[in-house]
């Protein structure tokens, strides 16, 4: 085992703490990658504060990792000392399943190995990229393009291919109407995504205050949700709405500013249900649906798209010791849009 400098929960709902985490040693289809950002998800908040369900502790959180490969096992073929690369929210899965073999690693039948608070194939607990090193099987890594900077990039891993898989999944494209819930971690990617795929593309955000923010990253309109004009004049107007926060939404009056046919594709996960009247679908023909991140071939071709779009979170870039300051500002929607963890710091 190797020994590594890392910021850990060392209980459920405690702040993260300076310490030390093991990785395994190097196997022949393995990569040691040098981390050198992790971004900061509001996934990694939940899961260690509990909210999600028991955690073993100590749990180093992140699976928004960027860095370059420090060392490959003796069969590695993919990646080479020296390449940038990255790691998202997966690190392994059985790869025979009919899942895993369509590239949709996320939905393996034996379930997906996450990147933190997962057992992996040893029996050992997952620990995430809120440390100075990963060793991940060289199929879950991936390439990080030159034409991305490393920092800005490391979101692209969670945040990036949340809001690519759905947009590419419901054939979004020139002529399609987008709207996107929420203009936060998640929202300001989708924004770029569905403006590069060619869609006319609306912010619903409960205010305006990041209105100028929202038209700057493609956005083609922005409204309040919190005007009740809102939904009385775009009533019908979209093909696909993107929901992209974790709370509780008035499904009625979002299904209601579908067009004929239309969907409505929720990636944020609230803590509580959400009431749905089925008569606001069999008006319509309309569908609401999940997604859940992607494929590892998905992520790549997501890495490439922004890479040849010039697409890349907006980040603040800290040390480790203002981890839990960061955590305090996400719940208060305190950063515009992404908390990256400058990982040369994190044993300092």
């Amino acid at each position: 085992m190797t020994r590594v400098h890392a910021y850990a929960a060392p209980r459920e709902a405690a702040p993260l703490e300076k310490t030390v985490i093991e990785r395994r040693e190097l196997g022949p289809h393995d990569v040691l990658i040098d981390i050198a950002y992790a971004g900061i998800c509001h996934s990694d908040i939940h899961t260690v504060q509990g909210d999600w369900g028991p955690q073993q502790y100590p749990l180093a959180p992140g699976h928004e990792i960027a860095g370059t490969v420090a060392a490959v096992g003796s069969e590695v073929t993919a990646h080479a000392v020296g390449d940038r690369v990255g790691v998202g929210c997966m690190v392994d899965s059985c790869g025979a399943c009919d899942s895993c073999l369509r590239g949709q690693e996320q939905f393996c039948a034996e379930g997906a190995v996450f990147t933190y608070g997962s057992t992996d194939r040893d029996g050992t607990v997952t620990q995430g990229g809120y440390s100075e090193q990963v060793v991940v099987t060289e199929s879950f890594v991936v390439r990080i393009p030159d034409a991305l900077p490393l920092d800005a990039a490391a979101p692209l891993l969670c945040a990036g291919i949340t809001t690519y898989s759905p947009l590419r999944h419901w054939k979004v494209g020139p002529g399609t109407r987008v709207a996107v819930v929420g203009l936060g971690g998640l929202g300001h990617m989708g924004v770029q995504i569905a403006h590069a795929l060619g869609a006319h593309v609306t912010v619903l955000s409960q205010t305006l205050s990041k209105k100028d923010d929202g038209l700057r990253l493609g956005a083609d309109d922005y409204r309040a949700t919190g005007d009740p004009a809102t939904f009385r004049e775009l009533r019908g107007s979209f093909d696909v709405i993107l929901n992209t926060v974790s709370a509780v939404v008035d499904l009625r009056a979002y299904l209601g500013l579908l067009a004929t046919g239309g969907t409505m594709v929720c990636v944020g996960a609230p803590g509580e249900p959400l009431a749905l009247n089925v008569g606001s679908l069999i008006g319509g023909n309309k569908t609401i649906a999940g997604s859940n991140i992607g494929g590892i071939r998905e992520t790549q071709e997501m890495l490439d798209f922004c890479a040849e779009h010039g697409i890349a979170a907006e980040i603040e870039v800290i040390p480790a010791s203002a981890i839990n300051d960061a955590y305090d500002r996400v719940l208060a929607s305190d950063v515009r849009y992404r908390f990256v963890i400058d990982a040369k710091t994190f044993g300092a």
